[in-house]
């Protein structure tokens, strides 16, 4: 069964921007840059640490996520009174640099005055087949709210940078479960018990602040609909690619016998089309022999 990050996956992203900026910047940051600009082979293997960059970056990016997202976890357990290691995931924020990610969470947390029901709540939806975790569910001026942490980084102006539109689709897929998990040791479940029409709150945590956005009511619908589609194109792939070997070898046509071949520059044998023989070349030319013209003979030489 797949999750709800997966499914949202089968849209196309195109990275081919973000990756050639990431492997730019690589070149025009290096040290060496100015020694290697003489030596083409020294330019080339700069070059193919500047290929590799962007994938560095992209690692990075995704392991400092999960630091960030840890922290919020830990922050939610803490006011639920439950066992939690709020400052072991705080200290690997600092070991890293990322201490204002930190400080960011907890800015959001004051402000809109959190009151956490479950963090990092696994959900399961039977009908349409996909599962899924919430960062967190939690009580906002009374009202039940879906919220969505997403790591970003900071502009030149100093702000962080914004959301993209997907996190839409995402909190509506999690709006959408029918069971939520209670006991995973158990396997034990219960059905969802937050309403059809909760808040849904993507939440862009930056080094020097947070932003909070809501998920317009008016859309959500078309939003579910796109996410549908698309669990159904990953349900044709596994189809697909369960169905057998895809590309199977093909060897050359066999060769004919050498007696049936005709000989280079010698004549093409006659070969029937559509039943009707070819005909050959003319023979010899045949005398033309004396007839009588409008019955008087011809006279003989």
């Amino acid at each position: 069964m797949p999750s709800i990050t997966t499914v949202i996956a089968q849209q196309p992203v195109e990275l081919d921007g973000w990756r050639s900026y990431m492997a730019a910047k690589h070149i025009a940051d290096h040290p060496e840059l100015r020694d290697v600009a003489s030596d083409p082979s020294r330019m080339r293997r700069l070059v193919r640490t500047a290929v590799d960059a962007s994938e560095t970056y992209a690692r990075s990016a995704a392991e400092r996520g999960d630091r960030v997202h840890s922290y919020a976890e830990q922050l939610a357990l803490q006011a639920l009174g439950r066992p939690h290691r709020l400052e072991e995931t705080l200290q690997a924020l600092r070991e890293h640099g990322e201490e204002g990610f930190a400080r960011s969470v907890d800015h959001w947390w004051q402000a809109f005055g959190v009151e956490p029901v479950a963090a990092e709540l696994t959900v399961w939806n039977h009908s349409l087949g996909y599962a899924g975790t919430l960062d967190l569910v939690a009580k906002i001026n009374g009202r039940i709210c879906l919220v969505d942490y997403k790591t970003k980084g900071t502009s030149r102006d100093g702000r962080v940078k914004a959301l993209d539109n997907k996190v839409a689709m995402q909190l509506v897929a999690g709006m959408k479960a029918e069971e939520s998990l209670v006991d995973a040791e158990a396997g034990a479940w219960e059905p969802w018990a937050h309403g059809e029409d909760p808040l849904l709150i993507a939440v862009a945590v930056g080094e020097t602040e947070h932003a909070a956005v809501r998920v317009n009511p008016e859309v959500r619908r078309h939003h579910w609909s796109t996410f549908c589609q698309l669990r159904r194109v990953w349900g044709a792939r596994v189809e697909a690619a369960s169905a057998g070997r895809t590309l199977l070898p093909l060897a050359p046509p066999p060769v004919p016998a050498a007696a049936s071949r005709p000989a280079a520059g010698g004549p093409v044998p006659d070969f029937p089309v559509d039943g009707v023989p070819v005909p050959g070349p003319p023979g010899p030319e045949l005398p033309v022999p004396d007839l009588p013209l409008s019955g008087h003979a011809t006279p003989g030489h």
